[in-house]
């Protein structure tokens, strides 16, 4: 990978050392448990985590930068380099290769900006098989999975995460420690997954549709974007399920809570709304 499309994927090199211990401590990796560690890169975090897991398994993407780390891993023990897309990789196998079964799965990693909303996507969708993600992402990035209802930050990413995880912004990071340093600020977040969403949801997918229907279009009213979202309902149909719910259609998505949006999922649940 040329340093040009390395650009283009938004993908800095963490350069401060200091900043890599954080990320380790704050992992709290044991020798039971099996670390997922995204975007090696150059090792910053691997030599680290190699020192504290069990078990680490460093995913790469790019060939080259693979094969210069393969090199200096063979000195870290319980190391396995592997060359993989993190917006693919199977993450539901990892429970198979942890040390012991009492043992964590645990994911980090510095992820490239232009690809950390698929990454998270991949990362949530496989929550059931991971125990926490401490993640270095752009600021903004990281705000919106932490924001409350009510700002322009909270949307549907906010609602999923926060419904399925206790997330907590750890610390931000200047673009001084990263090689070559990017145009913005940069956070590392945690999530601990739960094993039950954080409110009674009945369906969890008819929850994610309803959640992404009402910010499919978050500058109309919350009506207006379940009406787009769910057109053969028709306005009838949409409103008489937010009355049922007890929600008034004149608010808008981001005003809602997860225990409001998990209310209304239950009234667009129907055969014919699902």
């Amino acid at each position: 990978m040329t340093s040009a499309r390395r650009r283009a994927l938004g993908q800095h090199f963490l350069a401060d050392p200091g900043i890599a211990e954080r990320i380790v401590e704050a992992l709290g990796a044991t020798a039971d448990d099996v670390v997922c560690e995204i975007g090696a890169g150059q090792g910053a975090l691997t030599r680290l985590l190699a020192a504290r897991a069990g078990r680490v398994l460093a995913l790469e993407i790019d060939p080259r930068l693979h094969a210069l780390l393969a090199a200096r891993a063979e000195r870290w023990p319980g190391v396995e380099l592997r060359l993989a897309d993190a917006r693919t990789f199977p993450y539901e196998s990892l429970p198979d290769i942890r040390p012991a079964p009492e043992g964590r799965v645990l994911v980090v990693g510095n992820l490239p900006y232009s690809v950390s909303k698929p990454i998270l996507l991949r990362l949530w969708e496989a929550r059931p098989a991971l125990h926490a993600a401490t993640l270095m992402l752009q600021r903004e990035v990281a705000e919106r999975l932490v924001a409350p209802p009510g700002g322009k930050a909270y949307g549907a990413v906010s609602v999923l995460w926060q419904a399925w995880a206790d997330l907590a912004l750890l610390f931000t990071v200047p673009p001084g420690a990263f090689r070559p340093p990017p145009a913005v600020d940069s956070a590392v977040v945690q999530a601990v997954f739960l094993r039950t969403p954080r409110v009674p949801i009945e369906t969890p997918a008819a929850f994610v549709r309803v959640v992404k229907a009402g910010f499919g279009q978050r500058r109309k009213t919350l009506a207006n974007a379940l009406r787009a979202g769910y057109p053969w309902l028709g306005a009838a149909g949409v409103e008489a399920r937010l009355a049922e719910a007890r929600i008034d259609g004149r608010r808008r998505a981001e005003t809602l809570s997860i225990e409001e949006f998990a209310r209304l999922a239950q009234f667009f649940a129907t055969p014919e709304a699902a």
